[in-house]
């Protein structure tokens, strides 16, 4: 898949995370969430391949369900660089990082399967 489509679809998925889950502010700009993207994919580029090499063997154990927990807190880094949590909502922040994370995780997964179909059927 296109690397422009993955950062523009990440973008757009943290605009709307921002805009209707509870916990973040709701009155994000579509320039926070393109700084979100790229702050979102340098984290996965450069801390993702440290986190998913350390817990390789929990991993292993849990048969990949461990890989959430390292998106979550990947999600979370991102979250804390942007600044996209409002405190204020009275909303626990680990609860919506939770929904935010799964949301991402679930995107993340559609596009990954689109992409194979694609290739597989060229």
């Amino acid at each position: 898949m296109s690397l422009l489509l993955r950062f523009l679809v990440n973008a757009l998925v943290l605009y709307l995370i921002a805009k209707y889950v509870p916990g973040f502010y709701h009155d994000i700009t579509v320039w926070t969430a393109i700084i979100a993207a790229i702050v979102f994919g340098l984290v996965n580029a450069l801390i993702g391949p440290i986190l998913r090499l350390i817990s390789l063997p929990i991993t292993w154990i849990t048969h990949g369900l461990f890989s959430f927990v390292i998106n979550y807190l990947l999600f979370v880094i991102t979250i804390r660089l942007v600044h996209m949590y409002d405190p204020s909502s009275g909303v626990n922040p680990w609860l919506a990082d939770l929904y935010g994370a799964i949301i991402m995780m679930i995107v993340s997964t559609i596009m990954q399967q689109g992409a194979k179909e694609r290739s597989a059927a060229a």
